[in-house]
Parts: structure tokens; sequence; C-alpha cells
């Protein structure tokens, strides 16, 4: 997949505890109303902004070709965008971030051409872990489909609790997720054990796993990382399961 494409987007700014953060709203054709998703980003491209980040350009346009009204924020505001990579993993805090989930979220459920009743979220990679931190504090999601999120285990900033742990809080009545039998973060175990916090609170789900495919197995801009077979397979999943759930086709 080129990463030479044009994009059609709007580019909004919201004040998330005193500090502005991007936002890029994505619309399908028509008047709507649309379902709608919260697109969760990557790291490490997706910290430098996500006018620079190709994959989360792509992925955004991709769902709303499928028909998705799709809200992007930029949840690494908190630092100069020329702050290293390295900085921002290492302080990063779930509280800001849900901070700046909440503050997307509100853009997404009340926009016009959006139906509240129908309402997902989606992350890959660091935003695989992201989007499950969303679907434990965010109601009316519907769907929550995550890409090779790792740490879901842990909890970032002090006092905060990890993702997995509030698993029993979702609202969601269906996870779809997506992993490369290769990756170490997460890794099959670590997998396993994200089933099973599912299983136990009660929530429908289904895995994709991916023999000689490893972490970011989709992210085309890192040929070393990327399997085209299981990312197109991913897609048509991920897509049908959008369009089973939130389209109702």
């Amino acid at each position: 997949m080129s990463a030479q494409q044009h994009y059609r987007y709007e580019l909004h700014s919201l004040t998330v505890l005193d500090s502005p953060m991007e936002v890029l709203v994505f619309r399908p054709e028509g008047a709507g109303p649309h379902p709608g998703l919260l697109l969760c980003q990557h790291l490490p491209m997706g910290h430098t902004g996500l006018e620079n980040d190709p994959f989360t350009l792509t992925s955004a346009r991709r769902l709303a070709d499928a028909g998705f009204v799709v809200v992007a924020p930029f949840i690494f505001h908190w630092w100069p965008k020329s702050a290293p990579v390295e900085l921002k993993r290492e302080n990063s805090r779930d509280d800001w971030t849900v901070a700046d989930l909440r503050a997307a979220f509100a853009l997404l459920r009340n926009d016009a051409s959006v139906d509240a009743a129908r309402l997902g979220v989606v992350g890959h990679c660091w935003g695989g872990r992201v989007a499950w931190l969303a679907a434990g504090h965010l109601p009316d999601l519907q769907v929550l489909a995550t890409f090779y999120g790792g740490n879901i285990g842990k909890g970032l900033g002090a006092g905060n609790p990890p993702p997995l742990g509030l698993t029993r809080f979702m609202e969601v009545r269906r996870v779809i997720g997506f992993y490369g039998n290769d990756d170490t973060n997460p890794s099959p175990g670590d997998v396993a054990a994200y089933a099973k916090a599912l299983d136990e609170a009660g929530i429908a789900y289904e895995f994709h796993r991916y023999d000689g495919a490893g972490h970011a197995f989709q992210n085309f801009p890192m040929p070393e990382r990327y399997r085209e077979a299981a990312s197109e397979d991913a897609w048509s999943k991920l897509l049908e399961f959008l369009r089973r759930e939130l389209q109702g086709s």
C-alpha cells in the first residue's frame, strides 16, 4: 500500500487539561447519520503528529471510505513534537490518555452526522492498548477492535490500574482482536490472558492470530514488519465485523 495518497479530513483543536490537542476527523460520503469510530494511534510514527503518520491517515481514510465517521486524537500533545519518542513512551500516563479519549469521544458522539447509538473504538499497537483503555472508561461504545496491543496488563502512571483490570467494567457487546504469533508484546500468553479476562467479564469476542507475523504486521511504512497477506486478511475481517456490528450489514 502506497503512503503517497491524498486525504480528506478536518483538523480540530480541543483543550485537554489546559493543553491543546489536535484531532483529525474523516468523513464518508453522504449526510448520514453514520456510525462513528474513535481511532487510537500507534507508536512510534504517530508521536510527531497525526498528519506526519501515513499509517494512521491511511487507516482512517479506509474506515471512512467504508462508511464511518472517524475521529483520531493526537494523544502525545503533552510534549513538544520534537521530543524523543522514548520520553513520550516512558512518561505517558493513563489518566492523561483517558482525558484525551473523553474529549475526542465527546466530539465524535455529538457530531451531527454521527449516530450516537452506533459507536466503536479501533487501535493499533500502542493504540491497541489505548483502545482497550477506552473501552474500560467510555460508556456508549458498542464494539472494540484491537490490533496487537501490548502492555494491557500494565498501568501507566502512578495509581493508574492496568487496562486489563478494567475489562469487567466494559460496556461493549463484542471485541475483535488481531495478533501475530511471532510477537513478544503481546506474546501468545498475553493474548490468552486477554481472552480469559473477556471470558470472565462475559464479553463476546473473536481473536485472529497469524503465523509468520510479528508486531505491527499491518504497518506498511515499516517493510521489515509489514506482512501484506496477514494485513489484508485482518482488514477484511475488521471491516466485516464493523459492518455487521455497527451497520447491520
